[in-house]
């Protein structure tokens, strides 16, 4: 009796199973937002001197999240997808095994940490999956299916945290991955057994991989240490203190490694290019022996890769301007904290929904169209709603003017997300897929956090400019009529400067719509 053929997952099913861990990872990447105070009081952190303490819950994980991309993604390339894929989730589950076990604050972190090297990783090694097992034509829709549910993962992550904190507790978000994960690696292993095995198994740039950590380690430190608390992502970032100069020691080390890290790159992408220059000879006898480089900088030569990227980095910079100034300006709108906090979410959620859905419109839409004309329609939304918030939002201004400023945000960045992750990995070799897609995911958060630290600044300065510039009553300090003056001086005065941002963030748009008339056909 003749044994039936073995059936192969079909791409659709492919998607679906990686797009479930990336869910996953996305909702415990923002789920903290609404479970941090209730957290904070378990572990027996004392506030207000405990708050550079409670700072590293967050940005531990912020952390990890980013540093860990790039070298997962290279060993993708090296050593499959299904092995990485599977062995992020199973990490993924012992952080979320440890997390809610964890009897005191550095132990949590530990336990985030592994949580954040296993989520940050399911990500770009998903997107070279869909490489994998979807035609050049057919990628852009699945990138596009991906995005939107990465995004409706963020979107639920405070949604989720907030029923589990009021009928159950925050352990129960970590309780609940346990048997989420072990579906995904079930899932997983068997979805992902035919996907193509490399070619060669190359060594890993192991010098390259740790400079660039440090470097990005370093960078995140010290972008986090600029500014006082704020919002990213959809939660609370607590800011760890930090004087001038060790900020400024940090980015020295940024600097140095960085360019230490291209040094290396180099190097070792012209051996690779031209390996007869270290064949063995009679006079040079042994010759060391060099793995290919982490990050082939040829890759930025490539059809439409360095377009792609940049524009990338600049939508993260004006993304999480949004999220980040939208909750601080209705808090100084609202006076109740639990009325901002609902107002902010529901605005919010306008955005990141429409993102969501446009993510998936957005991959139909390159298929037919190409990367350039959805990208430049999309950061013409982007520009037009980031306008209006900058130009219209005033103390008075109605929410739901304000909720459909953010729509048309939101539908801007949504549109953006399938064609620049499709160019990225259709401008990359096979045996680099993995790298591109982590230079995408890593590109965008660097954007993220140089935007918010370079508009953070920026609004403190202003700030200071125009508060001395409120025009007040000529009365005693005490007298209650000039105490409401200077209080609606200041609200005039920060609505004021963080419009300046959305302004500014319009401007950087239109910066990144340019970028993308050099975005072509393949």
């Amino acid at each position: 009796m003749a044994s039936t053929p073995r059936r192969t997952p079909s791409p659709a099913t492919v998607l679906l199973v990686v797009a479930f861990g990336v869910f996953v990872a996305a909702d415990d990447l923002t789920v903290v937002s609404t479970m941090l105070r209730q957290i904070i009081f378990d572990l027996e952190i004392p506030l207000p001197d405990g708050l550079n303490q409670a700072a590293w819950i967050v940005n531990a994980y912020l952390i990890a999240y980013v540093v860990v991309m790039p070298f997962i993604g290279r060993l993708s390339d090296i050593l499959g997808r299904r092995a990485v894929y599977v062995g992020s989730l199973i990490l993924f589950l012992v952080g979320s095994i440890w997390v809610p076990l964890a009897p005191d604050l550095n132990s949590f972190i530990v336990g985030r940490v592994l949580t954040a090297l296993g989520g940050g990783a399911m990500v770009p090694v998903a997107m070279a999956v869909i490489g994998d097992v979807y035609p050049r034509e057919k990628r852009a829709s699945a990138l596009g299916a991906l995005g939107a549910i990465d995004t409706a993962g963020w979107v639920w992550g405070p949604l989720y945290g907030a029923l589990l904190i009021r009928f159950l507790s925050w352990q129960w978000q970590f309780y609940l991955n346990i048997p989420l994960s072990l579906i995904g690696i079930a899932a997983a292993w068997w979805a992902l057994r035919d996907l193509p095995e490399p070619k060669t198994r190359e060594r890993i740039d192991w010098l390259g991989t740790a400079v660039l950590t440090i470097s990005l380690i370093s960078l995140n430190i010290a972008l986090l240490s600029s500014g006082d608390v704020q919002a990213a992502g959809g939660f609370a970032q607590l800011q760890t203190d930090s004087s001038p100069t060790n900020t400024g020691l940090l980015y020295a080390i940024v600097a140095i490694s960085f360019i230490i890290f291209l040094g290396i790159e180099y190097y070792l992408g012209q051996r690779a290019q031209h390996p007869a220059s270290v064949t063995p000879s009679p006079s040079h006898p042994f010759t060391l022996s060099l793995p290919p480089p982490l990050i082939d900088l040829s890759l930025f030569r490539r059809r439409n890769f360095s377009p792609a990227i940049l524009i990338n980095f600049l939508v993260g910079s004006i993304l999480i301007i949004a999220m980040v100034n939208v909750p601080l300006l209705i808090n100084i709108l609202e006076f109740d904290v639990e009325t901002a906090a609902l107002t902010s979410g529901y605005l919010l959620s306008g955005m990141t929904g429409a993102m969501a859905i446009m993510a998936w419109i957005g991959g139909q839409l390159t298929e037919r169209l190409s990367y350039r004309p959805v990208t430049a329609v999309g950061l013409l939304f982007s520009a037009v709603g980031m306008g209006l918030m900058g130009w219209l939002w005033l103390v008075d201004t109605p929410y739901l003017n304000m909720a459909g400023h953010l729509v048309v945000l939101g539908i801007g960045f949504g549109l953006v997300i399938a064609p620049i992750g499709t160019a990225v990995i259709n401008a990359a070799p096979e045996d680099q897929r993995g790298i591109a897609s982590s230079l995408v995911i890593v590109l965008r958060l660097m954007g993220m956090s140089v935007g918010l630290s370079g508009l953070t600044a920026w609004g403190l300065y202003r700030f200071e400019i125009l508060r001395k510039l409120i025009d007040l009553p000529d009365l005693p300090l005490s007298d209650p009529t000039y105490q409401q003056a200077l209080a609606d001086g200041l609200t005039n005065v920060t609505v004021s400067v963080l419009t300046e941002t959305f302004l500014i963030s319009a401007g950087i748009a239109l910066l990144a719509l340019l970028v993308a008339f050099w975005l072509k056909r393949d």
